[in-house]
C-alpha cells in the first residue's frame, strides 16, 4: 500500500518545526502524528530516502525514529522489504483495550485530584468532536475523539499514565483506520462522549468510569466484529 501522493507536502511543513539535523524523538513525534491521521495508513511502507528528503534529517534520525516507533509498535521491519506502518491483528486491540480498561478507568476515578485544566481539556475535545461531526468530517471526528481519550488519561495527573494512553491510542488508530464506515463507528460515541464529560464536570466520577466501561466493552466487540466479517 502506498501513502497518499500530498504527504510530502504536510512533510514539508513539519520539517520547519525541526531544528538543524533534527532530533529523532521529534521525528517519532511528526510520524506517529502523520500516522494517526491516516496519511501513512496500515501497510504503508516508509521509504526511508523520500522521508530523510522531506524533513531534512540524517539517516541515522530517522532510524532511530523508526526504532522507537517500531517499540511502540506502530512500525514493523520486514527483512529485505523495508519498514512498514503495522497491521494490527484481533488480539492486539483486546489487548489494546485491556490496557484501556486499566488507565482510563482510573484516570477518571482521580477527577477530584485532577491537575488544573485537565477536565478543560477534556471539554475541548468533547467539543471539537461535535464540531467536526456538524461539518460532516468523521475523520477528524475520529482525531477529536483520539484527543478525548488522551485527556480522559490526563485526568491522573500522571505523566507515565498520559505517555501509555498517548502510545496505546496511537496503535489502535491503526485499526480505526481501516474501519470502512468512519460515521458508522464514531457517530454514536460522541454523545457518550459528552456524557461522561458532565459526569465528570459534575463530580460524579463513580457514574463516569461506569459510563465508560460500557463505552469500551461496546467499541472492543465492534472492532472484533469488524475483523470477523
Amino acid at each position: 500500500m502506498s501513502a497518499p501522493e500530498d504527504w510530502t507536502v504536510r512533510l514539508a511543513e513539519d520539517r520547519a518545526s525541526l531544528d538543524r539535523g533534527g532530533y529523532s524523538e521529534r521525528v517519532a513525534d511528526i510520524l506517529r502524528e502523520r500516522i494517526t491521521e491516516g496519511i501513512f495508513p496500515p501497510g504503508t511502507r516508509l521509504s526511508e530516502e523520500a522521508l530523510r528528503e522531506a524533513l531534512g534529517v540524517s539517516r541515522n534520525t530517522l532510524r532511530e525514529a523508526f526504532r522507537l516507533l517500531s517499540h511502540e509498535g506502530l512500525l514493523t521491519h520486514e527483512f529485505n522489504r523495508g519498514v512498514f506502518v503495522r497491521q494490527l491483528t484481533a488480539e492486539d486491540v483486546r489487548d489494546l483495550y485491556t490496557l484501556r480498561r486499566i488507565l482510563e478507568g482510573a484516570a477518571v476515578r482521580n477527577v477530584a485530584a485532577a491537575p488544573d485544566g485537565a477536565l478543560d481539556r477534556v471539554r475541548v475535545a468533547v467539543e471539537a468532536a461535535e464540531t467536526a461531526a456538524d461539518r460532516g468530517a468523521w475523520v477528524e471526528v475520529g482525531t477529536a475523539n483520539m484527543w478525548f481519550h488522551q485527556a480522559i488519561g490526563g485526568l491522573a495527573g500522571s505523566r507515565r499514565v498520559s505517555e501509555a494512553v498517548r502510545q496505546l491510542l496511537a496503535e489502535l488508530r491503526l485499526v480505526f483506520l481501516v474501519m470502512s464506515a468512519p460515521r458508522d463507528f464514531h457517530e454514536p460515541y460522541l454523545r457518550t462522549n459528552r456524557t461522561i464529560y458532565d459526569l465528570l464536570a459534575a463530580g460524579d466520577a463513580k457514574r463516569a468510569d461506569q459510563v465508560l466501561a460500557r463505552y469500551l466493552d461496546a467499541a472492543e466487540r465492534q472492532l472484533l466484529d469488524a475483523f470477523d466479517a
